[in-house]
């Protein structure tokens, strides 16, 4: 055929279905086609101006091949909207060839204990596929957050390692601290046998002593908003962490999210623990006598704490028992620390989920306590710098003596 007329067809092809369109418009959508016809009117002594308007206003896969080929348009090339990543890692190596010991350094717990875990956060955790793609897994959603909780990586590193992106991360880590919080804190964070814990005590030399309390902090980045309130002592950004725990270093009452400034004393006295012990419904009306004086369950804190008649601290002289009860506490926060080491740095999460992911550090330790997650020589290896790097030389030895204490532990 020749040029002229293959052009005449192009042309009478493009009338065409500019002619049903108008058909099926003035069927359908009378105010698009009064609109069109108005468009039409203004336009008719302009030839070119037509074209263009008739083109614009055509529609269809044939349409836009036509306006291609006249070189009206120029084709784009289309871009994925995620890119391809592979999951090998996860699903051939750590699902079937990694063993305990190999879990245990790497998410904290043994693959048992993971799969337990797992049940009981499913029914808040499990989602539905959808025609665009496949959902997470419980699994792999509750393993990519322990892998962030227990290294200190960041979102980037965390999703190239489970083939994910970094915001599937973030979600992940807030969607299984959520779970946690709902479904576990009540069930695992409790007071426990109160008759053991007193016995455990008393074995270590301080009678009728139901728990010990202190604090650590948990340094975070700068907030936008009254980041001075959260500069403590030492110099660096953090929220403070109280926690309650018993002989043998479980923590059975946890309070998060204060700032770092405040004082031991205000925290305490702010929190429903407190509050629960002055009316005495915290734990049980358990007294003994010591010569002519009754006694009752107390707890132990350092000098920062009250006095109060069921709260002990120390005073001026030997207390070398009182003390090595304290330290179980301390030993607790180290080892809260060593398991999950991005305690460790900076918290990168907005000021209303460090709270959150704090109380469930806290909450998985208690969970998988007692399932032999590392060697005890190990651990005291570790975790006592943490505990006395911040110490004074002076107070060396009295800490020695101590130590020594807590591997009856």
């Amino acid at each position: 055929m020749e040029p002229t007329q293959i052009t005449e067809a192009i042309m009478s092809t493009m009338n065409t279905a500019h002619t049903v369109l108008e058909y099926m418009q003035s069927q359908n959508m009378p105010k698009q086609n009064q609109v069109r016809r108005q468009l039409q009117r203004s336009a008719e002594s302009d030839e070119e101006i037509d074209m263009d308007i008739d083109l614009s206003q055509s529609t269809g896969p044939s349409n836009v091949e036509i306006m291609v080929l006249l070189g009206e348009v120029h084709g784009v090339e289309c871009q994925f909207w995620a890119r391809e990543t592979t999951t090998d890692w996860w699903d051939r190596i750590v699902l079937q060839v990694w063993d305990d010991s190999q879990w245990l350094q790497n998410f904290c717990m043994r693959k048992g204990t993971f799969m337990e875990l797992c049940d009981l956060l499913s029914p808040a955790l499990k989602c539905q596929n959808t025609r665009m793609r496949a959902a997470l897994t419980v699994e792999k959603r509750v393993a990519i957050a322990l892998w962030k909780l227990a290294t200190p990586d960041s979102y980037r590193s965390v999703g190239n390692q489970f083939g994910v992106g970094k915001s599937t991360v973030g979600a992940a880590v807030m969607q299984v601290a959520n779970a946690i919080k709902d479904l576990l804190i009540s069930r695992v964070v409790n007071l426990g046998n109160v008759q053991v814990i007193v016995d455990g005590f008393a074995a270590m030399g301080f009678p009728n002593c139901g728990w010990t309390i202190d604090r650590t902090h948990i340094p975070i980045l700068s907030l936008e908003h009254q980041a001075t309130e959260y500069i403590n002592r030492k110099g660096y950004f953090s929220m403070l962490l109280q926690a309650l725990v018993d002989h043998k270093g479980r923590f059975t009452n946890i309070n998060g999210g204060w700032p770092g400034k405040v004082h031991d004393a205000r925290v305490f006295r702010n929190s429903g623990l407190f509050q629960k012990l002055e009316e005495g419904t915290f734990f049980p009306d358990q007294k003994i006598t010591v010569g002519d004086v009754e006694m009752p369950i107390v707890i132990i804190g350092d000098p920062a704490y009250p006095l109060m008649p069921w709260l002990m601290k120390p005073y001026t002289g030997s207390l070398e028992r009182l003390r090595n009860c304290q330290m179980v506490v301390e030993c607790a926060f180290g080892r809260l620390k060593v398991r999950w080491r991005s305690l460790l740095t900076r918290i990168d999460l907005s000021e209303a989920n460090i709270p959150i992911v704090i109380a469930v550090r806290s909450t998985i330790s208690v969970r998988v306590r007692g399932r032999h997650l590392w060697q005890g020589g190990r651990l005291r290896q570790i975790a006592w710098p943490l505990i006395t790097r911040s110490q004074t030389p002076g107070r060396l030895e009295e800490y020695s003596r101590a130590r020594c204490a807590s591997e009856k532990l």
